[in-house]
């Protein structure tokens, strides 16, 4: 991964009224994500509603947002489950597509496997894995984390090239100071964002970046030119926002918001439920839009 690249977009699937993917929506909110900072994309992840989506949904949906992308920035693309034999075979698949650059594999959810576990189901699937891998530690979603220690070791396997990490600024830190210069740190947490780049990691994969990214981008660029007290202060007026769109159960909240900013990408599908009047007039409060 570029060390250039700081900002990244866990982009959402929109669908149309007959629940279905709505590619042309996904092109505008492409085009509009580029426009205003996004430098890489993941696509099939949380934001991404795939625990909805059909394996062939899954693998038609990354075929056209590689056309719709067409080589403009990297596309790291959700491949993970709790199966390591089903999580390769779908590798196998993704690798087929022309364009996609790394493949993101999830802590395994559900059957909780201890560290050792862990260890065993990335390493497994980095050996017999056409295309390097980012972990997915996200405990929240999991039930489980990966200890920091773990990362740091399967960080050492060559063809595990990053992580996005989910959990406490003290392990992201631990992970910056003990990996590589080449292996990617990402935080997913938006409020991390500033704080995760100061540390060290590369950045942040963001979901505010759908509303902010300009904002976000600004963030950055004052940062990397010293001008410390502006970068804080953008982070300080986002993070209320950036918390707000995780107030409803994700994707929920930044689809409301695109849809009231003129992104028409659709409601969630069940089990997540689109956002009723009063929590959308509350979210909206909050984003001010």
């Amino acid at each position: 991964m570029d060390d250039a690249i700081d900002l990244m977009t866990a982009i959402i699937t929109p669908f149309d009224d007959n629940d279905q993917i709505d590619y042309s929506a996904l092109t505008k909110l492409t085009e509009h994500l580029l426009s205003t900072g996004s430098q890489g994309f993941v696509i099939g992840g949380t934001t991404g509603e795939t625990p909805t989506l059909s394996e062939d949904e899954k693998l038609t949906l990354y075929q056209k947002f590689v056309k719709i992308v067409a080589g403009r920035v990297p596309i790291i693309a959700g491949a993970g489950s709790n199966s390591t034999a089903g999580t390769i075979d779908f590798i196998h698949k993704l690798a087929q597509i022309d364009g996609i650059d790394m493949a993101l594999v999830v802590v395994p959810y559900y059957n909780k496997p201890n560290q050792r576990g862990m260890i065993a189901h990335f390493e497994t699937v980095a050996k017999n894995s056409p295309l390097p891998i980012m972990i997915y530690n996200i405990p929240g979603r999991t039930g489980v984390l990966m200890e920091k220690e773990t990362v740091v070791k399967l960080s050492k396997n060559r063809n595990i090239a990053g992580v996005k990490q989910c959990n406490t600024l003290e392990d992201l830190e631990y992970i910056v100071e003990h990996t590589d210069d080449d292996f990617a740190v990402f935080s997913g947490e938006d409020a991390q964002a500033l704080f995760a780049k100061v540390i060290g990691a590369n950045g942040v994969i963001s979901v505010a970046s759908h509303i902010y990214g300009n904002e976000m981008t600004e963030m950055y660029r004052s940062l990397t030119e010293g001008n410390y007290q502006i970068a804080g202060k953008i982070q300080r007026q986002l993070t209320p926002k950036m918390n707000a769109l995780f107030m409803y159960p994700s994707p929920s909240p930044v689809k409301a918001a695109l849809n009231r900013t003129g992104y028409q990408v659709g409601s969630c599908r069940l089990p997540i439920l689109s956002l009723d009047k009063a929590e959308q007039d509350k979210l909206f409060k909050i984003l001010d839009i």
